[in-house]
């Protein structure tokens, strides 16, 4: 076990992962710029091919090991995040309290925004989702919350970063430990089997938005009773959006899970 553990520091050490430094606009991918054409790019190509070339479409045969390559470079991806930050916030962090608020003018460098940077690249990455819903010709899954969470989260992992935000490193173990979850079942779906606990992806999500609103009480006390705790604005956007995710995923339970559940009990009666 000892030696396991040393082989992680050993490898969590390394320059690339210690030293990393987010230094817009050196960094690759850090400009505003770069994001504003990034998203602009999504959203267009969003538009104009579910809009005007709503029939385009891949034959089931060549667009499932497309999709199933996809969703298993996604999971992989989502799983080291998870491990890489849980032990980057064991072995590199002082205590959990720093984890959660960093101090005032925290300069964005060292492990844990090595691992932001990495997600914030994998969330540019998961754009690909939409595309393979418009050439699987499932237009109708193509919906606001799909564009509105892939579209604004880069958003977020770029305040992330850009802002020093205090708390990310919770958010993101605990994202990309639900979106893990979330491209198994699409991994297990591409690959001809349909798993019984779809429910179970939305729940964790909806779970996860709770956690993060519970564990921001406990950040905010650390921020007006101490020195303050950096990257508070980048945090108010980060909570804002939350919330919205949080009201639209509620509502796509409601839509989804208890109008089936109501349909299942009303043909038991029949």
């Amino acid at each position: 076990m000892d030696s396991i553990t040393s082989s992680l520091h050993h490898l969590l050490s390394h320059p690339t992962i210690l030293h990393f430094t987010w230094s817009p606009p050196l960094t690759f991918a850090s400009s505003p710029q770069f994001l504003f054409l990034t998203l602009l790019t999504y959203l267009s190509l969003t538009f104009l091919l579910s809009r005007y070339f709503p029939l385009l479409s891949l034959p089931p045969h060549f667009l499932k090991p497309i999709s199933a390559l996809h969703s298993l470079l996604l999971l992989l991806l989502s799983l080291i995040l998870a491990l890489g930050c849980s032990l980057s916030i064991l072995l590199h962090t002082p205590n959990l309290r720093h984890a959660l608020c960093f101090p005032p003018r925290t300069p964005p460098s060292g492990s844990l925004f090595f691992w932001a940077y990495l997600f914030y690249l994998s969330k540019i990455l998961e754009f690909f989702d939409t595309f393979l819903i418009i050439l699987s010709n499932s237009i109708r899954r193509l919906t606001f919350l799909h564009v509105y969470h892939h579209a604004t989260v880069v958003i977020m992992c770029y305040l992330w970063l850009n802002t020093s935000q205090s708390l990310f490193p919770i958010a993101l173990v605990t994202n990309a430990s639900v979106h893990v979850i979330m491209y198994l079942y699409y991994l297990l779906c591409a690959m001809g089997m349909r798993p019984t606990w779809k429910r179970l992806v939305t729940d964790c999500q909806i779970v996860q938005f709770v956690f993060s609103f519970c564990v921001s009480v406990l950040m905010l006390w650390y921020h007006f009773t101490g020195l303050g705790c950096s990257g508070i604005w980048g945090w108010c956007f980060n909570a804002v959006f939350n919330f919205s995710l949080l009201a639209l995923f509620v509502d796509f339970h409601g839509k989804n899970y208890h109008k089936k559940r109501r349909v299942e009990e009303d043909d038991k009666r029949l």
